[in-house]
């Protein structure tokens, strides 16, 4: 099997796994108990997607599609995610774009914001 491109936003994804193990990170799974599935594409939705499942009822990242039913699932193009994830871009902004697109639970969609994630260190 080829090497995955590497995405921005798996780097994102690794330290939310470590977040997902603090404090802070177990506030968030306990505020949240819902299952996130998303699909990252390098240029564009829906082709050569990575799949992350964010487990915010065990508090868990993992790489591959959910066994089950998620709450929610995002398709995003790596630099929107960055964005959103960052805050950068509102999600519902993103959502009207086309920059990001949901199936499942709208209000599942509307918990997954900029604060689950970890903020970027100053190094």
């Amino acid at each position: 099997m080829a090497p995955s491109s590497q995405l921005k936003s798996d780097a994102l994804l690794e330290q939310m796994k470590l977040h997902l193990a603090t404090d802070a990170g177990k506030k968030i799974t306990k505020k949240i108990g819902l299952v996130y599935q998303i699909n990252i594409a390098p240029k564009k939705i829906g082709v050569d997607e990575e799949i992350y499942v964010v487990d915010l009822k065990k508090g868990e990242v993992t790489k591959g599609a959910y066994e089950g039913k998620a709450d929610c699932t995002f398709s995003f193009k790596d630099d929107d995610f960055i964005s959103v994830a960052m805050g950068k871009m509102n999600p519902q902004i993103a959502f009207l774009r086309g920059a990001m697109k949901i199936k499942g639970s709208l209000s599942a969609a509307q918990k997954f914001t900029p604060d689950i994630f970890p903020k970027p260190s100053k190094m």
